[in-house]
């Protein structure tokens, strides 16, 4: 009887020493830090914004090394909050005080449960810098997420040193949970290693089941932006340029509030270069290139970027590399803008829309094209898109450097087929070169560049003015006026 009391004795410990086991190891999983993301805020020299989710409320901190040595206690911690959102809780803080020009590591967590290690590179202010550009990942599934990292991991064997990856938008096709999740799957690593500059996408917080998606899976300044419902404009400065940052969802493209903070954003700075980063094209063949909210652009944004003299514009959206001659005023200038929309990281890629040739968009004004496209692979040979290269068949991401007056984009493509040695194929595809002399740039603007919410309002009704009168006296002629090369082309190539 005492041997079968002890069996009993022994066998109830070993349950609930199990049961203790696994509701520990529930616990830990359900505060693990997931969705890591670290990016640009404010002084870029100083200051970085962490964002993560974890299953459970829990604590929200960080640790911060240097050389392997913990710096926390050196550095600000600040804006810390946690908040429920869509089924988890989302994690902010802001790493302020930090060393200019100095590599960090860090980790995020509860204080007892961390993530693994990441790091970030600070600004030391110097006119010497290199950055890595991708679009439109735009993925659902596993798979695709997966060649959209690949994608992402050659631009970093290309271009090993750069500082920070700008991201042009459509990081995910539905912004679900998820597929937010298989994003922190399959670029997990790579956002620990590197400072984000997070562009926000119609797939990212434009319709009623992803608004505020944006601003929750990234820490970004805020302070400017004129709202924040599906996406955040904003402004940073980095070496001898600065960027602005924008949200064509607002109100269908670009509001007119927007436009102004972006003409005080750009006239605030002396910088050497500037630099809009931006969802939609102005300027583009792919098959939204036929809409008025992206080719409103062309006369709304464009007459903004032409009086501040933006050196380069990047973008995404229509699935395809596309690079423009210089532009002001719409037409080929030496001194203009380079608009440059930035191919697909991912595998949902564009055919071109040949009925835009020449009436939304001019084939004079393009300086260089891929066409991306599974068993298409086109490409511009200065008069026309029907060569073709297989290498030109895969993801495709930009490696730009700034050297002084100096500023050189290279675009490449992955592609999707390895060659007979079963090695990864890279491939460049355009090449150029921006110069022009240092300290030219003026500031001409200095104040408060915030929009109230009663500004933001009473910008409603003037945007949508402008934008029906564009698309009732411009965009519907020339739409009815090219309606049967439309239809004749939807019936030769199945294009729309």
């Amino acid at each position: 009887m005492k041997n079968v009391r002890k069996i009993i004795a022994v066998a109830l410990c070993l349950i609930l020493a199990f049961s203790a086991t696994a509701v520990l190891g529930y616990a830990a999983e359900a505060v693990a830090p997931t969705r890591i993301t670290v990016s640009v805020k404010g002084d870029s020299s100083t200051t970085k914004g962490i964002a993560w989710f974890t299953k459970a409320e829990a604590e929200t901190t960080a640790e911060v090394f240097k050389d392997g040595i913990d710096v926390t206690d050196s550095v600000s911690i600040v804006d810390v909050s946690c908040s429920a959102w869509e089924g988890s809780y989302s994690h902010k803080l802001t790493i302020t005080n930090l060393e200019p020009g100095t590599e960090y590591s860090f980790r995020v967590g509860d204080g007892v449960n961390w993530s693994d290690m990441g790091s970030f590179i600070t600004d030391d202010g110097d006119s010497q810098f290199d950055f890595i550009a991708i679009a439109d990942v735009q993925a659902s599934n596993l798979g695709n997420f997966e060649k959209g990292a690949a994608t992402l991991r050659a631009a970093f064997e290309v271009m090993p040193n750069a500082e920070f990856v700008a991201n042009m938008g459509d990081y995910t096709n539905d912004s679900t949970n998820e597929e937010w999740d298989l994003f922190d799957q399959t670029f997990a690593q790579l956002n620990l290693m590197s400072t984000g500059v997070p562009v926000a996408g119609n797939h990212d917080g434009f319709g009623s089941g992803a608004k505020y998606w944006f601003s929750k899976m990234f820490n970004l300044d805020e302070s400017e932006s004129v709202q924040t419902k599906n996406g955040v404009n904003y402004s940073f400065d980095y070496g001898n340029a600065h960027f602005a940052v924008l949200n064509t969802n607002d109100m269908l493209s670009v509001s007119q509030p927007q436009l102004t903070w972006l003409k005080n954003d750009l006239n605030s700075t002396a910088k050497d270069w500037k630099i809009v980063f931006m969802h939609k094209s102005p300027y583009t063949l792919g098959k939204d290139g036929k809409w008025p909210d992206a080719l409103f652009l062309q006369e709304s944004l464009t007459e903004v970027l032409d009086e501040c003299n933006v050196d380069l514009v990047m973008s995404g959206h229509d699935h395809m590399y596309l690079r423009t001659k210089q532009l002001k005023g719409n037409a080929v200038v030496e001194d203009g803008t380079t608009y440059v929309l930035s191919g697909t990281a991912g595998s949902k890629r564009y055919e071109i829309r040949s009925f835009l040739a020449d009436s939304f968009m001019k084939t004079d004004f393009i300086a260089a094209l891929t066409v991306q496209k599974n068993g298409y692979g086109n490409y511009w040979n200065g008069s026309d898109w029907n060569s073709k290269s297989d290498t030109n068949i895969g993801g495709c991401f930009n490696c730009i450097s700034i050297n002084g007056g100096e500023l050189t984009l290279k675009s490449y493509i992955l592609a999707d087929e390895l060659d007979e040695n079963e090695e990864q194929v890279i491939t460049e595809i355009d090449s150029f070169t921006l110069t022009k002399q240092e300290g030219q740039n003026v500031a001409t603007f200095s104040g408060d560049n915030t929009t109230s919410k009663m500004q933001y309002l009473m910008g409603i009704l003037p945007s949508f003015v402008k934008l029906a009168i564009y698309t009732f006296t411009k965009w519907l002629p020339t739409f009815m006026k090219i309606l049967p090369r439309i239809v004749d082309v939807y019936a030769k190539e199945g294009t729309f």
